[in-house]
């Protein structure tokens, strides 16, 4: 964890130390996100969203046991079943 003291500009504006920045990895472009309260700020990188292929997902899910038929996953469910145990937990 790095320390630093800066000076507010003129124009309200703060540098934030290159030995931080690279410390961060916050790059020309990093979106900030600014929270204010009574003891001050805090600044937090917002996070970065990734764009995922389907390819990437496979595997990512384990099932147990013997594999499933694509008849035995495409069965409706029956919700009658657990239905008045369900509505009973929502009184």
């Amino acid at each position: 964890m790095s320390i630093a003291t800066i000076t507010l500009s003129g124009n309200g504006q703060v540098v934030i130390p290159k030995e931080i920045r690279d410390q961060l990895q916050w790059v020309s472009g990093t979106k900030i996100t600014m929270f204010s309260s009574a003891n001050g700020i805090t600044l937090k990188a917002v996070p970065t969203k990734k764009g995922r292929k389907l390819e990437d997902l496979i595997g990512m899910l384990q099932h147990e046991g013997l594999p499933l038929s694509t008849n035995a996953l495409c069965a409706p469910v029956d919700y009658a079943q657990d239905w008045s145990t369900s509505e009973s937990r929502c009184k």
